[in-house]
């Protein structure tokens, strides 16, 4: 996780506790295991539960869903989206089910999440390690409806972080770094098309929460300074 975030959270007056990356869903450790432990031995605690919630894949069905369609006018080819808990892809595959089944679900999923090979295959691998936040899981959630999924593409850091910094310097729009896997995506799919089409993506947070992580390397360089000067910036 980035810097920034936990500084947010700190700023908040959370208490964080580090979890181990190194370990799968069922370890103590695990990040979602640790999580509904604590929950169930602090007092008056609630454990959102984010990955088996209902209610998080149902409000992009009836909100996020809908304000895709109106926005585009009701012309909407495909919708470019990533797997975090599933949410956000399940709402929108059932809304666009029932309104609009011809356009399509694509899933951009960071490389070393075990998604996109699970979409091409229908088998869990194992899962890698990537820098990108917020998506890619090394399990299928329970509350992802992939069913409707036509596509996965596989995006290294590399051309994430390079698709965001991009978005900043050419579209002035500072976002997080899920959004370059999102969009490298969304770019790989429109280039392979014959025709044109609306496609949609989304920015799914914002950059301001990861300064240090994607974009401070990319202003030094952007600035034409050398590694000794880039060093010393890095210092202060």
């Amino acid at each position: 996780m980035s810097q920034e975030k936990l500084s947010h959270l700190r700023a908040l007056g959370a208490s964080i506790v580090m979890t181990r990356s190194d370990v799968g869903k069922g370890h103590p450790q695990y990040y979602q295991d640790l999580a509904e432990k604590i929950a169930g031995e602090t007092p008056g605690a609630y454990y959102i539960n984010q990955f088996n919630n209902p209610a998080n894949p149902l409000a992009h069905e009836l909100t996020t869903g809908p304000e895709i369609w109106d926005q585009t006018g009701h012309k909407l080819d495909a919708v470019v989206c990533g797997v975090g808990s599933g949410g956000t892809i399940t709402g929108l595959s059932r809304f666009f089910a029932s309104a609009a089944p011809k356009v399509e679900m694509i899933l951009a999923d960071p490389e070393g999440s075990v998604l996109a090979e699970y979409i091409r295959t229908k088998k869990v691998g194992t899962a890698g390690s990537w820098l990108v936040e917020g998506i890619g899981e090394d399990f299928i959630p329970a509350i992802a409806d992939l069913s409707r999924v036509s596509r996965a593409y596989s995006i290294p850091d590399a051309e994430a972080f390079a698709a965001v910094r991009a978005l900043l310097k050419q579209e002035g729009v500072l976002a997080g770094s899920s959004t370059g896997t999102l969009l490298a995506a969304a770019l790989r799919y429109c280039r392979e098309q014959t025709e044109a089409k609306t496609v949609v993506t989304l920015a799914c947070d914002t950059g301001s929460k990861y300064l240090s992580k994607v974009y401070n390397d990319f202003w030094m360089a952007d600035q034409g300074l050398e590694d000794g000067r880039r060093r010393a910036i890095c210092a202060i």
